[in-house]
Protein backbone atom coordinates (compact mmCIF):
# COMPACT_ATOMS: atom_id res chain seq x y z
CA UNK A 1 0.00 0.00 0.00
CA UNK A 2 1.41 3.30 -0.73
CA UNK A 3 1.38 5.01 2.46
CA UNK A 4 0.80 8.82 1.47
CA UNK A 5 -2.85 7.83 -0.13
CA UNK A 6 -3.98 5.68 3.41
CA UNK A 7 -7.45 7.72 3.17
CA UNK A 8 -8.14 6.44 -0.78
CA UNK A 9 -10.39 3.52 0.01
CA UNK A 10 -12.74 1.41 -2.40
CA UNK A 11 -16.33 1.80 -1.12
CA UNK A 12 -19.37 -0.53 -1.77
CA UNK A 13 -22.51 0.26 -3.45
CA UNK A 14 -24.40 0.28 0.12
CA UNK A 15 -21.36 2.64 1.57
CA UNK A 16 -21.98 5.16 -1.56
CA UNK A 17 -25.81 5.30 -0.67
CA UNK A 18 -24.98 5.72 2.60
CA UNK A 19 -22.70 8.90 2.43
CA UNK A 20 -25.53 10.26 -0.49
CA UNK A 21 -28.05 9.65 2.12
CA UNK A 22 -26.01 11.58 4.45
CA UNK A 23 -25.61 14.24 2.28
CA UNK A 24 -28.86 14.73 1.50
CA UNK A 25 -30.12 14.72 4.78
CA UNK A 26 -27.45 17.18 6.23
CA UNK A 27 -28.59 19.27 3.66
CA UNK A 28 -32.35 19.18 4.05
CA UNK A 29 -31.42 19.61 8.00
CA UNK A 30 -28.82 22.73 7.14
CA UNK A 31 -32.13 24.54 5.44
CA UNK A 32 -34.01 23.27 7.60
CA UNK A 33 -31.73 25.15 10.61
CA UNK A 34 -32.06 28.50 8.41
CA UNK A 35 -35.29 28.76 7.50
CA UNK A 36 -38.68 26.71 8.27
CA UNK A 37 -36.80 24.38 11.44
CA UNK A 38 -34.78 27.31 12.74
CA UNK A 39 -36.55 28.35 16.28
CA UNK A 40 -37.14 24.30 16.70
CA UNK A 41 -33.46 24.40 16.41
CA UNK A 42 -33.03 27.14 19.14
CA UNK A 43 -34.12 23.96 21.62
CA UNK A 44 -31.13 22.57 21.09
CA UNK A 45 -28.36 25.81 21.83
CA UNK A 46 -26.93 25.04 25.10
CA UNK A 47 -27.81 27.74 27.74
CA UNK A 48 -23.97 28.15 28.47
CA UNK A 49 -22.47 28.82 25.11
CA UNK A 50 -21.05 32.24 25.26
CA UNK A 51 -22.56 32.98 21.78
CA UNK A 52 -26.01 34.28 20.43
CA UNK A 53 -28.41 31.08 20.09
CA UNK A 54 -29.45 32.80 16.79
CA UNK A 55 -25.97 32.63 15.38
CA UNK A 56 -24.94 29.19 16.91
CA UNK A 57 -28.37 28.07 14.80
CA UNK A 58 -27.44 29.91 11.58
CA UNK A 59 -23.76 28.77 11.49
CA UNK A 60 -24.40 24.59 12.57
CA UNK A 61 -26.77 25.29 9.36
CA UNK A 62 -24.10 26.10 7.74
CA UNK A 63 -22.00 23.85 8.64
CA UNK A 64 -24.31 21.08 7.44
CA UNK A 65 -24.99 22.24 4.26
CA UNK A 66 -20.93 22.49 3.29
CA UNK A 67 -20.98 18.48 4.49
CA UNK A 68 -23.92 17.75 2.92
CA UNK A 69 -22.43 19.24 -0.39
CA UNK A 70 -19.48 17.75 0.25
CA UNK A 71 -20.56 13.78 0.94
CA UNK A 72 -22.46 14.26 -2.18
CA UNK A 73 -19.61 16.31 -5.00
CA UNK A 74 -16.75 15.23 -3.38
CA UNK A 75 -16.23 11.57 -3.81
CA UNK A 76 -12.57 11.47 -3.98
CA UNK A 77 -12.47 13.18 -0.51
CA UNK A 78 -15.02 10.84 1.34
CA UNK A 79 -13.11 9.52 4.04
CA UNK A 80 -11.90 13.84 5.04
CA UNK A 81 -15.53 14.56 4.74
CA UNK A 82 -16.44 11.94 6.98
CA UNK A 83 -14.43 12.09 9.94
CA UNK A 84 -15.31 16.06 9.53
CA UNK A 85 -19.26 14.84 9.78
CA UNK A 86 -18.39 12.64 12.46
CA UNK A 87 -16.62 15.25 14.51
CA UNK A 88 -19.19 17.76 13.62
CA UNK A 89 -21.78 15.30 15.32
CA UNK A 90 -19.60 14.76 18.13
CA UNK A 91 -19.73 18.92 18.65
CA UNK A 92 -23.50 19.15 18.68
CA UNK A 93 -24.13 16.82 21.13
CA UNK A 94 -23.87 18.46 23.99
CA UNK A 95 -26.75 20.22 22.58
CA UNK A 96 -28.79 16.95 23.02
CA UNK A 97 -27.39 16.95 26.47
CA UNK A 98 -28.90 19.94 27.26
CA UNK A 99 -32.06 19.46 25.49
CA UNK A 100 -32.56 16.69 27.85
CA UNK A 101 -30.85 18.30 30.99
CA UNK A 102 -32.52 20.99 31.38
CA UNK A 103 -36.16 19.59 29.64
CA UNK A 104 -36.41 21.95 26.66
CA UNK A 105 -38.98 21.20 23.91
CA UNK A 106 -38.49 20.81 20.48
CA UNK A 107 -38.99 18.77 17.19
CA UNK A 108 -41.64 17.01 19.95
CA UNK A 109 -39.40 15.50 21.95
CA UNK A 110 -41.79 16.90 24.07
CA UNK A 111 -41.10 14.19 27.40
CA UNK A 112 -37.66 13.13 28.87
CA UNK A 113 -38.30 9.84 27.16
CA UNK A 114 -38.02 11.17 23.85
CA UNK A 115 -35.45 13.57 24.22
CA UNK A 116 -33.95 10.67 26.08
CA UNK A 117 -34.03 8.33 23.56
CA UNK A 118 -33.01 11.19 20.62
CA UNK A 119 -29.44 11.13 22.58
CA UNK A 120 -29.16 7.43 21.21
CA UNK A 121 -29.12 8.29 17.56
CA UNK A 122 -26.10 10.73 17.89
CA UNK A 123 -23.88 7.99 18.32
CA UNK A 124 -25.75 6.20 14.93
CA UNK A 125 -25.07 9.64 13.25
CA UNK A 126 -21.39 9.02 14.14
CA UNK A 127 -20.89 5.57 12.95
CA UNK A 128 -22.65 5.97 9.81
CA UNK A 129 -20.56 9.00 9.13
CA UNK A 130 -17.38 6.57 9.29
CA UNK A 131 -18.58 3.59 7.49
CA UNK A 132 -20.64 5.08 4.91
CA UNK A 133 -17.85 6.91 3.85
CA UNK A 134 -14.63 4.22 4.38
CA UNK A 135 -13.56 6.08 7.24
CA UNK A 136 -13.00 3.09 9.45
CA UNK A 137 -10.83 1.51 6.11
CA UNK A 138 -9.16 4.50 5.92
CA UNK A 139 -8.35 4.52 9.75
CA UNK A 140 -6.60 0.61 9.29
CA UNK A 141 -5.02 1.63 6.09
CA UNK A 142 -3.23 4.57 8.60
CA UNK A 143 -2.29 2.31 11.41
CA UNK A 144 -0.98 -0.16 8.91
CA UNK A 145 0.68 2.18 7.14
CA UNK A 146 2.33 4.06 10.68
CA UNK A 147 3.42 0.51 11.58
CA UNK A 148 4.63 -0.65 8.14
CA UNK A 149 8.74 -1.06 8.30
CA UNK A 150 10.03 1.76 5.56
CA UNK A 151 11.18 0.62 2.82
CA UNK A 152 15.01 1.41 1.80
CA UNK A 153 16.06 2.12 -1.23
CA UNK A 154 19.11 1.75 -2.83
Amino acid sequence: MNTSHWYLVKTNLLQHFLRILLGASLLFTGTAHLTFSRVEFLAQVPPWLPLDDDLVVVLSGIAELAIGLALILLPRFKVFVGLLAAAFFVAIFPGNISQYVNQVDGFGLNTDQARFTRLFFQPVLVLWSLWGTGGFQAWKNWRAARTSPIPVTK
